[in-house]
């Protein structure tokens, strides 16, 4: 099996993380999964445009960890497009032609309604999700496919798993 990357990205509340995590649970043991938030707030303890740069470094890190140790590497954040330049250059570095990128595009609105139904649903709002929100924002040197808000978290993880076998 080829070393995979597996990119879930959108706004805050579009359902990446617990996608992310039904992605590691389906392809099994030899899957690690890098959660943003989890390397910002959880594993640095830093916010803002720190987290931004001391988050970046630990990720690209953990990107050639993934690579060298497991066969699928699932990274999912919101990861802006053009703060996060240097991961996705990395990513490219590391896993070539071997990746596939989501990008949940998905009205706010339902963001907000997603975000209410989540267990951290207290921890932050909808003033906080408008400030984070950013607009369409494709990656510009890898291919991502769009899902949109119809699209069901068992659908979307059927496409993931249909897309990644089809290159196996």
């Amino acid at each position: 099996m080829a070393k995979t990357l597996i990119i879930l990205r959108g706004n805050s509340g579009s359902g990446k993380t617990t996608l992310a995590k039904l992605l590691q649970e389906k392809f099994g043991p030899n899957t690690m999964r890098i959660s943003h938030d989890m390397i910002r707030m959880e594993v640095l303890h830093t916010w803002g445009k720190e987290g931004l740069e001391r988050s970046q470094p630990l990720m690209i890190e953990l990107l050639k960890y993934g690579r060298n140790n497991s066969e699928i590497t699932i990274l999912e954040g919101i990861l802006p497009s053009d703060a996060y330049q240097r991961l996705f250059e990395a990513a490219k570095e590391e896993f070539g032609e071997n990746i596939f990128a989501y990008y949940y595009d998905i009205p706010f609105e339902e963001t907000l309604r997603r975000h209410s139904a989540k267990p951290n649903r207290d921890e932050f709002g909808e003033e906080d999700m408008r400030r984070w929100w950013v607009e369409k924002d494709f990656l510009p040197e890898i291919r991502e496919t769009v899902f949109k808000k119809e699209m069901s978290l068992s659908e979307a993880v059927e496409q993931i798993c249909q897309d990644v076998a089809a290159l196996h």
